[in-house]
């Protein structure tokens, strides 16, 4: 007779598999951010990132406009060091007035 774990026991597999990152620091992490279309949107998300990755250099944020010329997405490729430097950066964006959404 096989023996199946119990629940508690596949709980605590997945939560050994949670801490597990697939992320290995340092990385290059693409950080997609949307906002309306803006004067200032992209400076603004520029300027956060800096603050969090000092090696990125603005120059290289990638932008794409919506169809409809509405909405404004920003692409910043910065040289992650750690996962906290990611949820710092997450946070602050996420709590820009300007910003959408953070992907």
């Amino acid at each position: 007779m096989d023996k199946q774990p119990n629940s508690a026991t596949a709980l605590d597999g997945l939560h050994v598999e949670e801490k597990d990152s697939p992320l290995k620091f340092p990385c290059v992490f693409p950080i997609k951010v949307l906002g309306r279309t803006r004067d200032g949107f992209a400076q603004a998300v520029s300027d956060v990132v800096v603050r969090h990755a000092p090696d990125f250099d603005p120059a290289a944020l990638e932008m794409r406009s919506s169809k409809e010329g509405n909405w404004l997405s920003v692409t910043a490729t910065i040289n992650a060091n750690s996962r906290a430097q990611l949820d710092a950066l997450y946070r602050e964006l996420v709590a820009h007035p300007m910003v959408k959404m953070v992907l």
